[in-house]
């Protein structure tokens, strides 16, 4: 059986400020994590951090193509994502030190990132637990009506588990308005795609659940920023739930413990050479949204803002011990 096609990629519509706006948020993602990269050196992060550097075209496309009321959750490398959907730099932060100004006040730290005010539902550490929590959100929208969309970001080797055929599967029979948002960065954690999975194009398990798929190029943030729209539309239109797999690479390990030596030589030096940030400046310049003095404007505004924010989280203090006590059930 052949992968149904996603109905045909909106036109882009994205203006002058729009598409500068997005270059600024991919520098920024970048630096936030290269800080956050430089933190757990110095060892103020308590516990690990997986970071997402190169794959910022699919978090900042997706969720542009987003409005508000939409809802997201992502995975523990979902830094990325959750700023992308407005989270602010210093409380994301914040969360990560452990401090109290963070998003959640300092006691979920960097897999646990959470902003319900912007509608990032959560980034969970178990992975594919987070995929029913977005085809939840997706029912809700339903049942009331609200023309909400929710998306979950996931890796290639959350295809592998239970959780997602089965958010796949009920998402597809009640035709719900959630996109399932595939980061395919060719490795599950340290193993080579192929060393895990039969298919090497995973759109090709939508069809099991006649579920409209595309395939698009990760490190695009336009592409990305088309295929999520298209997917959208959709969805607010009572079309049901649409896979999306994009294709793109992390330039760093699994985790800050991890030297990916895995990797084939050259490998990595090959997908830099497709940086997203560098790409899509290119494109800003050739198509005339902005020139290179510009360009490292932007550029320069969006470092400054997380030197800022950063320089703001660490100088709040960790929570008070009381409040091991609140926020939770019993």
């Amino acid at each position: 059986m052949t992968t149904k096609a996603a109905s045909e990629s909106t036109e882009p519509t994205l203006g002058t400020d729009e598409q500068r706006a997005l270059f600024a948020r991919m520098v920024e993602i970048r630096s936030f994590e290269e800080a956050v990269q430089r933190m757990f050196a110095k060892g103020l992060v308590r516990g690990t951090t997986h970071l997402c550097q190169g794959q910022e075209a699919v978090a900042v496309g997706a969720c542009a193509a987003l409005r508000e009321g939409d809802t997201m959750t992502c995975t523990y490398r979902g830094h990325g994502a959750v700023l992308a959907m407005g989270a602010p730099l210093d409380r994301a932060f914040g969360e990560i030190l452990g401090r109290a100004g963070g998003l959640c006040n300092g006691k979920g730290g960097s897999m646990h990132l959470t902003d319900v005010s912007v509608g990032a539902l959560g980034s969970f550490a178990i992975v594919g637990a987070h995929l029913p929590i977005s085809v939840g959100a997706a029912f809700t929208a339903q049942q009331r009506g609200s023309g909400a969309v929710s998306v979950t970001f996931f890796g290639d080797g959350s295809t592998n588990i239970g959780t997602f055929h089965e958010a796949m599967n009920l998402a597809a029979v009640w035709r719900l308005p959630v996109i399932f948002l595939c980061e395919n960065n060719l490795y599950g954690e340290y193993s080579p795609l192929a060393t895990t999975t039969p298919v090497a194009d995973l759109t090709i398990r939508a069809s099991s659940y006649d579920m409209a798929a595309s395939r698009v190029d990760g490190n695009d943030v336009i592409a990305v920023w088309e295929a999520v729209a298209a997917a959208a539309a959709r969805a607010r239109k009572g079309e049901g739930p649409t896979f999306i797999e994009a294709l793109t690479y992390r330039f760093v390990g699994h985790s800050r413990s991890d030297p990916a030596s895995y990797r084939p030589d050259g490998e990595l030096d090959q997908w830099k050479k497709r940086d997203p940030i560098a790409l899509f400046a290119e494109r800003l310049i050739e198509s005339g949204v902005a020139d290179a003095d510009e360009v490292a404007a932007l550029r320069a505004g969006a470092e400054q803002s997380v030197a800022e924010a950063e320089e703001r989280a660490l100088s709040w203090p960790p929570p008070d011990l009381q409040s091991r006590l609140e926020d939770v059930y019993a």
